[in-house]
């Protein structure tokens, strides 16, 4: 991360809190040594930041108008709760980006918006996301974008364990669980899996090839014409 980037960030995570965060929690945030934030937070206050406190007892920032978004109650409230939902049942790596879009929302938010946000009806709950189901989401995910094969142990409805070569087209969310759409080497068609029954997966070395007849858009226009848009 550049120094401006990281400045900026830093600004950020100060404007998102009401109360003082120390140098140690901002350097773990951050992922730099405490020296570091000190050296930035000096650099901040003699460019004319409004940013009190000291080493030991923490930090907070004055009045500092960043630029403005102009949203709706209800459209930040909609940003953020998308921006939870990522966090929650996503993978890592677009977790701590949510995370991080979450607090560049809040950093340029005024008190009053602050506590209508946080006082929004729906809670996001990550309880059925665990660390290695977020760690396999990543790796298929990794498969959709590389088009790399994904090598699956699967536990179907009567509970059998399976392993699948598969080829990853998409991430589906149908209201209740979370789905990969794949095109399945074994079976030569389309074939969805729910992803609170993968027991594991890795990424494969072998690469595939979309075609007409094989892409996510195809499946979706299957599903219509069997379904129906309802």
């Amino acid at each position: 991360m550049h120094k401006s980037e990281r400045l900026f960030q830093l600004v950020n995570i100060l404007k998102s809190r009401r109360l003082a965060i120390r140098a140690s929690d901002l350097a773990a945030r951050l992922n730099v040594s405490e020296r570091t934030i000190y050296r930035d937070i000096q650099h901040l206050q003699h460019s004319g930041v409004p940013i009190e406190g000291e080493a030991g007892i923490g930090y907070v920032i004055d009045d500092y108008d960043l630029p403005p978004m102009m949203f709706t109650l209800e459209e930040l409230q909609a940003l953020l709760l998308g921006s939870k939902m990522v966090s929650a049942w996503t993978d890592p790596v677009l977790a701590e980006k949510a995370h991080s879009a979450i607090t560049k929302i809040e950093a340029v938010l005024p008190d009053n918006l602050k506590q209508q946000t946080a006082d929004q009806p729906y809670l996001v709950s990550g309880w059925s996301h665990s660390s290695a189901h977020q760690s396999f989401t990543y790796t298929l995910r990794q498969g959709i974008e590389q088009k790399r094969s994904v090598n699956l142990h699967y536990s179907d409805a009567n509970n059998q364990l399976t392993t699948r070569t598969v080829e990853p087209l998409g991430l589906v969310y149908w209201g209740g669980k979370w789905t990969l759409v794949a095109y399945c080497q074994l079976r030569n068609n389309y074939r969805e899996f729910r992803l609170d029954r993968i027991q594991d997966a890795h990424l494969s070395a072998d690469a595939f090839c979309l075609s007409k007849e094989k892409n996510l858009d195809h499946y979706v226009a299957l599903i219509k014409a069997q379904y129906g848009d309802c």
